[in-house]
């Protein structure tokens, strides 16, 4: 199998089109590190190490995940399992995205590069916590959460408010739809052994808590606004993105889960973009 063909296949397995959950967040961080534009050099090293690192952690979970992978009917068709990708050229990629990352991190400042070791670890850690903890999904949620203050410390090597509430926002955010997209995989994990919300309380529970955390989610992005300055275009399109989050849990009903897909990926995506544009519309706006 050529080089080539096995980069494609590796991008089906990572997903790659899932990049739109956390890269915009990391946009948002520069912008507001900025104050407007970051500059085409930190937008596109930042964009790198984003990337990079999301591979990375996803070809990892893969391979760590391969055992479990084979035995859920929901997963047996996965590049791993079906053997069309090999472990080896899967190891090589692990360590090429996570070489990758470092270098962008060393390219963007020296606190980006210390904390790089950390960021990959803390990409790792996640695909094991599943093993041991029923709060794995919070856990996914911090990693994804650290998205806006990477965009912000690659501009302004500082930790900020804005990019910390924004960083709850994102990890309530991350681990209020990761729980409706484990909510599919209840019965497997439980006959398992692994550990979830929705395997230890039900999948009821799990609802309730993934709405929670998504009402928390959005008031946490409204405090993220107020603290960065922003003005009204955000605060709207602020607003209305948390009642698209609440209106995603209509979709998604405990006895039918035919539609976590559109609640997973269509709806969430939308939302990591339209918060980005929104943000960089008010601080342009703002700047005239």
């Amino acid at each position: 199998m050529s080089f080539a063909k096995n980069l494609a296949t590796v991008c089906r397995m990572i997903k790659i089109e899932h990049s739109v959950f956390a890269l915009p967040f990391a946009y948002m961080g520069a912008f507001l590190a900025a104050g407007g534009w970051p500059g085409l050099y930190n937008m596109v090293v930042l964009t790198v190490a984003m990337v990079a690192v999301r591979s990375f952690a996803m070809a990892f979970n893969r391979y760590a995940d391969l055992d479990i992978d084979r035995e859920n009917p929901r997963t047996q068709k996965r590049e791993l399992v079906t053997g069309e990708l090999s472990t080896r050229f899967t190891l090589v990629f692990i360590g090429g995205t996570a070489l990758v990352f470092v270098v962008a991190c060393g390219l963007m400042n020296s606190l980006c590069l210390k904390l790089s070791p950390v960021a990959l670890v803390m990409a790792a850690s996640y695909s094991f916590c599943k093993r041991f903890t029923y709060w794995c999904h919070f856990v996914l949620g911090t990693v994804l959460g650290f998205a806006p203050v990477a965009g912000w410390i690659c501009v302004e090597p500082v930790i900020s408010l804005p990019s910390v509430l924004l960083f709850c926002g994102v990890t309530l955010w991350v681990a209020g739809f990761d729980l409706l997209y484990a909510s599919q995989d209840a019965d497997f994990d439980r006959k398992r052994g692994l550990h979830s919300i929705p395997a230890r309380l039900g999948i009821p529970a799990a609802l309730g808590i993934s709405t929670l955390s998504h009402a928390a989610a959005a008031a946490f992005f409204l405090l993220a606004g107020w603290a960065a300055g922003l003005g009204g275009i955000y605060f709207t399109v602020a607003a209305l993105m948390g009642v698209t989050l609440m209106a995603e849990h209509l979709l998604v009903k405990p006895d039918d889960m035919s539609r976590v897909n559109v609640a997973f990926f269509t709806m969430n995506g939308v939302i990591s973009v339209v918060l980005f544009v929104a943000t960089a519309v008010d601080l342009a706006v703002g700047s005239w």
